[in-house]
């Protein structure tokens, strides 16, 4: 039941966070997501390998929206805290998806090349989305490159996260049906 309500609570606080920043009101939104973040790592059976991972997956994902958005290829809707580095609601984004690593996407544990090809797959779709609803645009002639670019992200992005996650099966949230 755990994974489920992992899957859940993520695309809700997806769909928050992106509906947020798309309608200037990202505050509760981020508020409310981090709560979930937190709770998560409470619950966590190893909550310091759960922190750990989830900064790791934090610091790759700003890294890497912001090189995207300095290549001209993305524009985000909130600029805060700064125009320099992707916004803070994207931080938590990235957080949220390492929060399934041990929950809802567990089952790709040991499937890297699986889990890469969804990445690069619905990492771009995700952006996509996001666009759509207005919580940012695509730069000049960057869709193209910037979904090749993504799907690369991303692609990389889930094995790394598994890689890092150090939680055996058996310790982590596979124990629930």
């Amino acid at each position: 039941m755990a994974k489920f309500w992992n899957f859940v609570l993520f695309q809700f606080g997806w769909f928050a966070c992106v509906w947020g920043a798309a309608n200037q009101k990202v505050l509760w939104a981020v508020a409310g997501t981090l709560a979930y973040i937190i709770f998560h790592i409470w619950r966590s059976p190893l909550p310091k390998v759960e922190t750990i991972l989830l900064i790791k997956a934090v610091i790759y994902g700003v890294s890497a929206d912001t090189l995207v958005m300095h290549l001209g290829l993305l524009d985000f809707q909130d600029e805060w805290p700064s125009p320099f580095v992707s916004p803070l609601w994207m931080w938590v984004l990235w957080a949220l998806v390492a929060s399934t690593i041990n929950g809802s996407l567990s089952w790709l544990r040991g499937r890297p090349i699986l889990g890469a090809v969804l990445g690069a797959i619905c990492g771009p779709m995700s952006y996509e989305a996001g666009i759509c609803m207005g919580a940012g645009s695509w730069g000049p002639g960057g869709q193209i490159m910037g979904f090749i670019i993504i799907g690369v992200i991303w692609g990389v992005a889930i094995p790394l996260f598994f890689y890092w996650d150090r939680t055996p099966l058996e310790q982590g949230f596979v124990k629930n049906p």
